[in-house]
């Protein structure tokens, strides 16, 4: 049974630093809206880190689609370029403590739940990694109120206060929460 139809976004880019920025954000928003906080981190630690391969690594030149897909129980980043060479992955064991690079993918694969690479026709290639997507949550029931205490039961020092409501239930109606971001 299909509970959830698949789920696509994707952009084009130059892979420079400020737009890498621009992307990570893109992708936050969009499993923000997909209600995916949980993988908000970690989507976004893994897609940086694939366009700064593509920043510094990619030839003939730094074009590239960042693409989300998410799926019934998984979640799809992937980022296509233009440069046929695979990349080099060695033992991050054999990278010195202050080298500044040779990490990103030992990166991609601690956060991912699987990675990996392939040939995207004769001009690029498609550098790819898994997040496991967070079952929806099944609504809980509201919890019951509580009966109102008898004086017996009401502790002797009070701290605050209590207001008591009329048995009817009408309370002062709240102005709804806004958000400060527009749009």
């Amino acid at each position: 049974m299909i509970t959830h139809p698949s789920r696509h976004c994707a952009v084009e880019l130059q892979a420079l630093p400020s737009r890498i920025g621009q992307v990570r954000r893109i992708v936050s928003a969009q499993l923000r809206y997909w209600h995916l906080d949980p993988l908000i981190d970690r989507a976004a630690l893994g897609v940086t880190e694939l366009l700064t391969n593509v920043h510094r690594h990619a030839q003939p030149d730094k074009t590239c689609t960042v693409e989300i897909e998410l799926l019934l129980d998984h979640l799809i980043v992937s980022v296509h370029d233009h440069d046929p060479r695979l990349p080099v992955v060695g033992d991050i064991a054999d990278v010195a403590t202050t080298a500044t690079c040779g990490r990103g993918l030992a990166m991609v694969a601690a956060v991912s739940e699987s990675w990996g690479v392939r040939p995207n026709g004769e001009s690029g290639k498609v550098v790819w990694f898994t997040l496991p997507a967070p079952q929806p949550a099944t609504p809980t029931p509201a919890p019951a109120r509580h009966p109102r205490r008898t004086a017996a039961e009401k502790p002797a020092h009070r701290f605050v206060t209590e207001v008591e409501h009329p048995v009817d239930g009408h309370r002062p109606q709240h102005a709804p929460a806004r958000s400060a971001v527009a749009g």
